[in-house]
């Protein structure tokens, strides 16, 4: 799909992108290869200059998604960027620095646990998401009764042929093996109801990052998984 860029904030934009790809995926290479306090500290500009870039990013995108979101019209990127600081109280890997930068934009932020569009860049390993991820047990179950009683209509967004050129369907991670109890095993469609959680996902190349199309394409691949957030809204909503 080819995306023409015309505007003067566009153009603008597009240098930009270029500079965030070399800042950005340059940066989390470095800090994949040197991940220590003592390196960082020393580069801290460097990674001042990524997370300003990918903040940047994520403010061109927020309005793109609030043309058909307007659940997070008045979101902001600083709210919605994850720190890059490990959690390693419990983690076998001590490293102290997370080797990616990621956004969740939601109604709330990263704080959000409903529907909302993730930004993931990582050198050889960028991507953009939708949906639900980690639900709470209650909101697990609020889902696949959802999808028990409005089958159709989940099948039916699965198999749109616009979400088809963005997504190769629900990320399958932590997927359980078994039916979940309260729901009956003959059930025609139980693969549907065994996922943990609910995202679509569309992997971005290295060079995508840099393309002066990349805001543009995002806002599109976002308003194709669109319809999977607002089923998922009305789950929990219930």
């Amino acid at each position: 799909m080819e995306i023409f860029v015309n505007n003067k904030m566009s153009c603008t934009f597009a240098v930009k992108n270029k500079k965030m790809k070399k800042q950005v995926l340059e940066f989390l290479g470095q800090l994949g290869e040197n991940n220590n306090r003592e390196w960082f500290q020393a580069n801290k500009k460097l990674y001042e200059e990524a997370k300003n870039e990918v903040e940047l990013s994520v403010n061109a995108i927020i309005p793109k998604i609030a043309k058909f979101d307007d659940s997070i019209k008045f979101v902001e990127a600083k709210d919605c960027l994850f720190r890059i600081f490990r959690d390693v109280r419990f983690a076998k890997d001590k490293s102290p620095y997370k080797i990616n930068m990621g956004a969740w934009i939601s109604r709330a932020g990263r704080k959000s646990s409903g529907p909302g569009y993730y930004l993931h860049f990582q050198p050889g390993g960028s991507f953009l998401s939708a949906g639900v991820y980690m639900p709470e047990p209650d909101q697990l179950k609020k889902i696949r009764q959802e999808i028990y009683y409005n089958l159709t209509e989940f099948k039916a967004i699965l198999s749109d042929k616009t979400l088809k050129k963005y997504s190769n369907g629900l990320a399958d991670m932590d997927k359980a093996k078994l039916a979940p109890k309260d729901f009956p095993k003959d059930f025609t469609d139980i693969d549907l109801l065994k996922y943990r959680h609910y995202i679509l996902s569309y992997p971005v190349r290295d060079e995508m990052i840099g393309a002066d199309h990349f805001i543009e394409l995002a806002g599109i691949a976002f308003k194709a998984m669109y319809p999977l957030n607002v089923f998922l809204k009305r789950a929990l909503e219930e």
